[in-house]
């Protein structure tokens, strides 16, 4: 029997507000895409907002609509658009700049790219070693930088005509910082933001911001940001949606596609080495070890959490994982990532694979800009609060609910997401068991 009611959700009316934290490669990919899709020059290829469907019920009723014709989400053509970052050029400046798209999918929509315009950013370059920027925000300390976007967003708000908002962090990787007692509380929260703790990031002050303008936060880098008790706790009491760590688009995607399978088949594994070259923003951040550390974090964390060497030591009890990023400019934005994995089977004897992902980076992390939009925006108008777990799928490392491991296999984050929609509208859930049709009453 399916569910009598679904999640009482409030309607998609109005304009829905993405402000971009970060005007590079992905924002500009992201932005020049979704005006490509609703021009009808280009695909929303890689969205499974756009392109999924989601089977409802047994196979034989062959009921399986498409997702945004199932549950409520804002129209692409009801999206409008504001950005922060430290240098001034505006997306149609910056699109050009990084180099991600053609002149095709440019030129016809330069006018509307030029319109939009980064504000200045709460930027440290202590923070991010390697980028100067000169279109940054000046305060008297923290806190005063803070209450400055959250003028930003009323404004972008007002100015735009938009009903919601959501905010998405699609800036560098911030140097890696641990919890600590300014992260605790909010009262210590922003005491520290008073008296300029550098435990607090600048991907905070906009986290913060966000939260008390009612505005769900998405951070798509694998920074602290919103990882801390006091946001996590800012975001329950005011029932907003947070989530998080770093979009999960290339090598670490296959890693989770991959290290499932030989779980699975029970085949050992002695060692995984990944390296990377790319050229891009991000890149050049990345070539400073201390940022490097914050994204080593979250790559490394991957295969320990899938495969559980705890739970059997023999096959994945002592593995060597290793992973290399190094900035390349002439590679650009069209980033490789090679792995060497060394795995064994029957009996201990060893076999290779090896994989080659001559990837596009921001063409991987553009559609997933797009889905934790709308699917932020939904989790907001359907009151759901704090971390949104159904929303893994979408991470490199997944924020949890305290004590809970993270999910990392993408099958399984699949799942869960399909499963959360369900929930959300009412229908059952899907287990694939399927055995009424092999055994009789």
């Amino acid at each position: 029997m399916a569910q009598q009611s679904g999640r009482d959700i409030a309607p998609a009316r109005g304009k829905l507000g993405v402000m971009l934290v970060g005007l590079g490669a992905v924002s500009t990919t992201f932005v020049a895409g979704v005006e490509n899709v609703r021009r009808g020059t280009g695909l929303p290829i890689g969205s499974l907002s756009q392109m999924g469907t989601i089977r409802l019920g047994k196979r034989t009723e062959k009921r399986s609509p498409k997702i945004k014709e199932f549950v409520p989400l804002a129209e692409l053509n009801d999206l409008v658009f504001a950005a922060w970052d430290p240098i001034p050029d505006d997306a149609y400046g910056a699109a050009r700049k990084a180099g991600v798209l053609e002149p095709p999918h440019l030129e016809p929509i330069a006018d509307f790219l030029k319109g939009l315009k980064p504000m200045p950013a709460a930027f440290d370059q202590s923070y991010v070693k390697r980028l100067t920027g000169t279109h940054v925000k000046s305060g008297k300390n923290k806190r005063d930088l803070a209450e400055q976007l959250r003028h930003d967003i009323r404004d972008f708000k007002r100015r735009s005509g938009a009903d919601r908002l959501v905010m998405i962090w699609a800036a560098s990787t911030e140097v890696f910082l641990t919890p600590g007692p300014a992260h605790q509380s909010l009262a210590a929260f922003e005491k520290a933001m008073e008296q300029n703790d550098p435990a607090i990031a600048p991907s905070m002050l906009y986290a913060y911001a966000a939260l008390m303008e009612n505005v769900p936060f998405a951070n798509g880098a694998p920074n602290l940001t919103v990882d801390v008790p006091a946001l996590q706790r800012l975001a329950e009491e005011r029932t907003l949606p947070i989530g998080g760590k770093d979009f999960k688009t290339g090598q670490t995607m296959m890693k989770t596609v991959l290290a499932p399978a030989f779980k699975a088949r029970m085949l050992g594994l002695a060692g995984w080495y990944s390296t990377n070259i790319l050229g891009n923003r991000d890149g050049e951040v990345l070539d400073d070890p201390e940022s490097f550390k914050t994204k080593e974090e979250s790559k490394l964390g991957v295969l320990e959490y899938i495969l559980q060497p705890d739970q059997y030591p023999e096959l994945y009890g002592n593995v060597f994982h290793k992973v290399r990023i190094n900035y390349y400019p002439p590679r650009g934005d069209n980033k490789e990532g090679w792995d060497n994995i060394d795995i064994f089977g029957w009996l201990g004897y060893p076999m290779q694979i090896k994989v080659d992902f001559l990837c596009r980076d921001s063409i991987l992390a553009a559609p997933l800009v797009l889905d934790l939009a709308l699917f932020f925006d939904l989790a907001q108008r359907a009151r759901l609060s704090g971390i949104q777990e159904w929303l893994s799928f979408y991470f490199k490392s997944p924020q949890t609910a305290p004590g809970l491991y993270p999910e990392h296999d993408l099958f399984i984050q699949q799942t869960k997401l399909k499963n959360t929609l369900r929930w959300l509208m009412g229908e059952e859930q899907i287990t694939h068991l399927g055995i009424e049709y092999y055994e009789k009453a």
